[in-house]
């Protein structure tokens, strides 16, 4: 009986070491570092798109109230954009990496007293292109049956 309860409890161990790894190394994995830091929005465009055809993105201003300004990302997933007016906005955002083919950076807006968990809606992007110091996010635009992007080129 004794080396029936030694051994149920060092598998529940190594479970659950197993489980805190796994998590760790997903929330903390070299292309998500690669995403946290200060960027800047250095420019804005579009492809399938004529200029223009978008007036407001995030649900906030015209595309170019966001070129110029500062996206701060901490490694919690906590961070702010900042727009060169000084409008100032908290986020939750994260990395998903499941799909390798099409990584995704996605976020939420976040105002006082709010829990991230609680937040249904969020901005989806295409991450086309991220190192040490330039990202390149695509947001999807549905047209008819293609999909048009407007695409968002940061430098650190």
């Amino acid at each position: 009986m004794k080396k029936i309860i030694t051994l149920t409890l060092g598998v529940l161990s190594l479970v659950f070491i197993l489980q805190a790894c796994s998590t760790t190394k997903s929330l903390v994995g070299a292309d998500h570092g690669h995403i946290n830091g200060t960027w800047t929005l250095t420019n804005i465009s579009y492809d399938g798109l004529l200029p223009g055809a978008v007036q407001n993105v995030f649900d906030q201003a015209p595309p170019a109230a966001f070129i110029d300004s500062k996206w701060q990302l901490t490694n919690s997933g906590n961070g702010t954009y900042t727009l060169a007016n000084g409008t100032s906005q908290s986020i939750f955002w994260s990395y998903n990496d499941q799909d390798k083919n099409n990584p995704i950076f996605q976020f939420k807006k976040m105002f006082q007293g709010e829990s991230a968990k609680h937040i249904a809606q969020g901005y989806q992007l295409n991450v086309a292109q991220v190192d040490g110091s330039s990202m390149t996010l695509k947001s999807p635009i549905a047209l008819g049956d293609k999909t048009a992007y407007v695409v968002y080129t940061f430098r650190k």
